[in-house]
Formats: structure tokens, C-alpha cells, sequence
């Protein structure tokens, strides 16, 4: 991961953001104003411009475009910056309802750049706790961003589960030879994926537990666990398994069983989060997961990722806003946090060069 930082940003229709250039610093990036002007699209933008996608759900080209734009295209220009010289690069992008042409440095790229971009948003705590498809798609997404070998393999994973639930659904003549030959391509890939899934859980336990701890100034136990059918390291084991659930899977046309129906559980001095804990404990154990990632994040690249926070002070109490203000004090990354709230932009005010981003109606004004 390359450890840049973004120093200017230039938007042409996308959403409601007026066309004019934001400069950032390298600490806190303060964006406040009335709920509903456009602070989450300011977040939205950079993160797309990252990961080339929106961190919304079924969100596509015509929910990002202006309504008020002339020409059906999205603009951006930007400027990354690092420690080195060499390290610096601009970064541009028109997209449009036929795709994208981005722009590296001058030339024409289809690779994303490789920088760590975390979203925090209160709100996925609700969906983290209860839907286990979005913690498998949280674990998969941050998993990969850390390990670029995992993301290859789930990518193939992905593929070989696609095509083996076409041969489920259709039923061709050769049916049991082909689903025989997948079955021993995911064997192997989802034992790997199995056992990534484990070291990651091991490696960011105990900084869950450090971050609630200071987040919050609370000493509880929190564990996250892996909820997998997959316990022996063997692919026959995987391939016996896959055997005697075929025909079952064979009548309902696709795949029951595997590592894409693993789950994982949050567990908040041994009980279950979800079933034993408050609303408010579970939004304090969400965020302490994702402030923990951060911190497993510059262990493993030896920098912080971009962070994206999104009006978290409209879920805590003061006392446990100011401590995440400490927090991002000590703390040295550049984050992005929206807030309606005057006394928690307040707070932010009190750390030394906070850049503040007024936003009325998509308009912006930096102080």
C-alpha cells in the first residue's frame, strides 16, 4: 500500500457537489453543515475515487450524476501526496454510462491505486449484528485489502462457485464429471481462504478489545469468531463434504454448503453481541472493530489508510464523542468526519491544524 494522502479534489457532476476544487490536509478534515446538503457525498467522492465504486448499496452511475448537470459525466481531478516526491500522483477519471477512462500520472490506466481507504458509518453496526451476509462482506472486503493473496483467491473462489451453480441450475450431460472437477479446484481455495479468515480474526482480537477500551473507557472482553463447517485442513475432507450435499443441491439448482455461507461472531465478554447487548454497546463494539482494523491496517503497511467517518457524533453520547476526539488526536492519519452536531465540531476545532469544510446545499467553503 502506498502511503499518500489527498491534498486536492475537483468534482464535476457528481451528485449535488458544486464544480470547484477542495484542498485538504494531511490530519482532520472537519466537514460540517445542516443535514441534508451534501457532507456523506463529499466522502462518497473519495471514496469512489479509490475503489471506483460507492460505498451505498446498488448504487450505480445514474444515482451519483447530477441532476443538474448538462453533459451525462462525472469529472474527477485530484492530487495525491506521500513523504517522497516520488511518492506524488494526480489522479483523473470521467465516467459515464458506458464505463470509465482513468488517468494515472498522465496516462491511461485501468489499475485502481493502491491506497487503504476505511468507511466508518454508525449506522452498519444495525446491519454488521444482524445480517450475516454483511459481516461476510465486511470480513472479505477489509480481509482484502490487507491481504492481496486472499483477494485473489476469493476471486477465484467466487468464479468456481458462479460456474458450479449454473451446473446445479442446468444440469448439462456431463453434469457429475464437471461438478467433480470443480469441486476439487474449491477444495484447496477454500481451505486457504478458511485459515487467512482465522489469522486475521487472531491478529485484530486483541486490538478490539484496546480500541473499545480507549474509545470508550470501558474494559470488556471482545471476540470475534469464525462460524465454519470447514474445521479439518484436508481437501478430501472439503471434497466428502461437497459428495454428500450434491444431490440436495442438485434439486434446489445451487450451492448450500461452503465457505460463502460462513459467519462470524461478535462476542462482547462471551455472549453473543446481538442477542445480549444494548443498541449502544453494539454501535461501541462496531466502531471499536473498525478503529481496530485501522490500527491491524498500519501494522501490516506501516502507514494508516485514508478514513472516512460519517456523522458518528449523531450516535454517541458527549462524554464518548470528546473521547473519540482524544482518540484522533493521538492519532496520525488523515480522516474525513462529517458532523450537524456545533459541540462536536467544536471538539475538533480544539485539535491544531483541523481543516473545516462548510457544506450548504452541495456549495462548499473551507476555512
Amino acid at each position: 500500500m502506498l502511503p499518500l494522502h489527498i491534498e486536492k479534489l475537483k468534482l464535476k457532476n457528481f451528485r449535488n457537489i458544486d464544480d470547484q476544487m477542495f484542498d485538504f490536509v494531511d490530519g482532520i478534515n472537519c466537514i460540517f453543515g445542516e443535514n441534508g446538503n451534501g457532507k456523506t457525498n463529499i466522502l462518497e467522492a473519495i471514496y469512489y475515487l479509490v475503489k471506483r465504486k460507492s460505498f451505498r448499496k446498488n448504487t450505480g452511475f445514474p444515482q451519483i450524476l447530477s441532476i443538474d448537470g448538462e453533459n451525462q459525466e462525472i469529472l474527477f481531478q485530484s492530487l495525491f501526496r506521500g513523504g517522497g516526491q516520488d511518492e506524488n500522483l494526480s489522479l483523473s477519471g470521467k465516467v459515464n454510462q458506458d464505463g470509465a477512462l482513468w488517468t494515472l500520472d498522465g496516462k491511461n490506466t485501468k489499475r485502481k491505486i493502491d491506497i487503504g481507504i476505511v468507511f466508518i458509518n454508525p449506522f452498519d453496526s444495525q446491519s454488521f449484528h444482524t445480517s450475516a451476509s454483511f459481516r461476510r462482506s465486511w470480513v472479505d472486503d477489509h480481509l482484502s485489502q490487507l491481504n492481496s493473496q486472499y483477494k485473489k483467491e476469493l476471486s477465484k473462489f467466487t468464479k468456481a462457485l458462479r460456474f458450479r451453480n449454473k451446473l446445479l441450475s442446468t444440469k448439462p450431460a456431463s453434469f457429475n464429471k464437471q461438478i467433480d472437477a470443480i469441486d476439487n479446484e474449491m477444495a484447496p481455495l477454500s481451505l486457504n481462504l478458511t485459515s487467512t479468515r482465522k489469522a486475521f480474526l487472531q491478529e485484530i482480537t486483541p486490538l478490539v478489545r484496546g480500541a473499545f477500551n480507549e474509545l470508550f473507557s470501558e474494559d470488556h472482553n471482545l471476540e470475534i469468531q469464525l462460524d465454519t463447517k470447514i474445521t479439518d485442513n484436508d481437501p478430501k475432507t472439503y471434497y466428502d463434504i461437497c459428495q454428500r450435499n450434491r444431490e440436495k443441491e442438485a434439486v434446489i439448482g445451487y450451492t448450500m454448503y461452503g465457505v460463502h455461507k460462513d459467519d462470524y461472531v461478535l462476542l462482547f465478554d462471551g455472549l453473543n453481541s446481538f442477542d445480549y447487548c444494548s443498541l449502544g454497546q453494539q454501535k461501541m463494539s462496531y466502531l471499536s472493530l473498525l478503529f481496530a482494523y485501522i490500527e491491524l491496517f498500519r501494522y501490516k503497511f506501516s502507514s494508516f489508510p485514508i478514513v472516512l467517518i460519517d456523522d458518528v457524533s449523531g450516535e454517541l453520547d458527549k462524554l464518548r464523542w470528546r473521547r473519540l476526539v482524544n482518540y484522533l488526536k493521538k492519532r496520525n492519519f488523515q480522516v474525513f468526519i462529517t458532523t450537524a452536531n456545533d459541540n462536536f465540531k467544536e471538539e475538533l476545532d480544539t485539535i491544531e491544524g483541523t481543516n473545516k469544510i462548510f457544506v450548504d446545499s452541495g456549495s462548499i467553503k473551507i476555512f
